[in-house]
């Protein structure tokens, strides 16, 4: 499956809705999971598979918050921290213990800009809970998307991954000092990197995958962000309230979850796979120029060569196995 990062002209936008793109699609006999499905453009993706006739399983961290966000949808909650890697194998094991193909898993939990933590194992939290999780997590599905015969696995990245590459001499923060939007931006690389080797690993499988950016939509991801700092790059008014500015890419949930959809499901990506994608498109390749500051809230669209490049993705795939202990098997 070729990477060509390069539009693909779909016919959709940035103001395109999940309830747009995946209008006239029929899932029904598909079994989706969608990680961080009952938070933020998480439920408006569970919603748009759900109306769509799929079966969606949310893991949860936070059961009572679930059941809240997801009341009134038929979508089945179960078990999992992405932190933990105990509850990530239990997770899988009961899936896979049931014989089902999975179709779809949608990569759409996350965290960011969190200060210096470190999970039970030492790893930065960050790239954990973003990269170290989803891809364990994908590993151990690896059976159940075999299965399906045509699964797409699609995983949120950022824009914020132009604020930095993997560090793979430090990638853990041991010997640079920390900044916490540095260790976003490098988590969220790594989830372009691993969409990049896992379609490179699954195209032979009927196994395909594309990272996105949703869009910059202010949500619980940006608990960690004072509203002096959401004010300043313009992502909330003087009440609190997010702000929509296609201008500046600022969308609301349910447009954030337009470009997961459509990578979960468009025709025009059965032969493209590998790709990071915006605005429910294939995103252009981002020249050369030097990053904004991280967290100023100004960076422009496209993706970064260092987030499309296969050497880096293998050599994260490689570290990934090694720190997890997981591999496709």
């Amino acid at each position: 499956m070729p990477h060509v990062q390069s539009p693909l002209h779909s016919g959709f936008g940035a103001a395109s809705t999940a309830h747009d793109v995946i209008a006239g699609v029929d899932l029904s006999g598909k079994t989706a999971i969608v990680t961080g499905g009952y938070s933020g453009i998480g439920v408006e993706t569970t919603r748009a598979l759900l109306g769509a006739g799929a079966r969606v399983i949310v893991p949860v961290r936070d059961m009572a918050k679930a059941a809240a966000n997801l009341d009134g949808m038929d979508a089945e909650l179960v078990d999992m921290d992405l932190a933990d890697p105990a509850s990530i194998d239990r997770m899988a094991s009961d899936f896979l213990a049931s014989g089902d193909a999975l179709h779809l898993l949608i990569n759409s939990a996350g965290i960011m800009a969190c200060p210096l933590t470190r999970d039970a194992r030492g790893f930065e939290l960050q790239f954990a809970t973003n990269h170290l999780g989803h891809f364990q997590l994908a590993a151990r599905l690896w059976p159940a998307l075999k299965r399906a015969q045509g699964a797409r696995v699609v995983s949120l990245s950022s824009l914020g991954h132009r604020y930095a590459a993997v560090d793979f001499d430090d990638w853990n923060f041991e010997r640079r000092e920390y900044d916490r939007w540095v260790a976003y931006g490098q988590s969220k690389t790594a989830n372009a990197l691993f969409a990049l080797a896992l379609d490179e690993l699954g195209a032979s499988h009927g196994v395909h995958a594309y990272s996105v950016h949703p869009g910059r939509i202010i949500t619980d991801l940006a608990r960690h962000m004072s509203r002096e700092e959401l004010q300043r790059i313009g992502g909330i008014d003087d009440q609190g309230r997010p702000i929509t500015d296609l201008s500046r890419g600022m969308k609301n949930t349910e447009q954030g979850a337009a470009t997961s959809i459509w990578a979960a499901t468009s025709p025009l990506l059965n032969d493209v796979g590998g790709v990071y994608c915006e605005d429910c498109d294939v995103a252009a390749l981002a020249p050369d120029e030097e990053v904004a500051a991280a967290g100023s809230g100004t960076l422009s669209s496209g993706v970064r060569g260092w987030a499309t490049d296969p050497v880096a993705a293998r050599k994260l795939w490689a570290l990934s196995e090694q720190l997890t202990g997981v591999s496709l098997g």
